[in-house]
């Protein structure tokens, strides 16, 4: 006969109960460092920036004509000129007029083109984020708009004066168009920030487009 006591050592003994909250799961490393270094990257800028540099561009290419158109009909203009020049002053030779035409044809002529290559050198320094470039150019329009209306007067007279004066009119909007735009919130903060900073890889697709 078996003593109910004895406990049959073939039997497995139960497992001993748990005591305690369950332990949470450790948490997910970051996918970026926040001690990770600034890293100064290229992105696009944003579409008033963009559109500005197209206005800018397009009122290069216009002024550019114009120029062109300008010199191609000097030997016409001049005697008109001059004309022009003898209904304010009479009484003087012809060779006076002459040099007088000349004198304002050349200077409208160089200005156009000095106020052309200063814009073109703005716009680089624009795209740069140089501080300060939008007075420039501000200043650049109103000198352009100063010689298109001494221009009206004396150098685009004639019939083949004539068609110059909208050209001119053009690029003096498609240049006030640009700056316009340049004034636009997104574009003066894309200006002033100076560089776009990245400082983690999921920072990198960031931009102010």
């Amino acid at each position: 006969m078996s003593n109910p006591s004895v406990t049959d050592p073939t039997t497995p003994s139960p497992a001993p109960a748990t005591s305690g909250p369950a332990r949470p799961a450790p948490e997910r490393p970051p996918v970026a460092r926040p001690s990770t270094a600034p890293v100064i990257v290229k992105l696009t800028p944003p579409f008033s920036v963009r559109l500005s540099q197209l206005c800018w561009i397009l009122s290069f290419a216009v002024g550019a004509f114009a120029i062109v158109y300008m010199f191609v009909i000097r030997e016409t203009q001049l005697p008109l000129m001059a004309d022009v020049v003898r209904r304010v002053s009479e009484g003087r030779s012809d060779e006076t007029y002459q040099t007088a035409a000349d004198i304002i044809f050349w200077s409208v002529f160089g200005i156009l083109v000095a106020v052309l290559l200063t814009q073109v050198t703005l716009l680089v320094s624009f795209m740069s984020r140089r501080p300060h470039v939008r007075w420039w150019q501000l200043g650049t329009l109103l000198l352009q708009l100063l010689v298109v209306l001494l221009a009206s007067e004396v150098v685009t007279i004639g019939e083949r004066g004539e068609p110059l004066l909208p050209v001119l009119a053009a690029q003096c909007g498609l240049v006030a168009l640009a700056l316009l735009v340049s004034a636009l919130p997104r574009a003066i903060a894309w200006s002033a920030r100076r560089h776009d900073v990245r400082h983690g890889p999921e920072s990198s697709a960031l931009g102010d487009f």
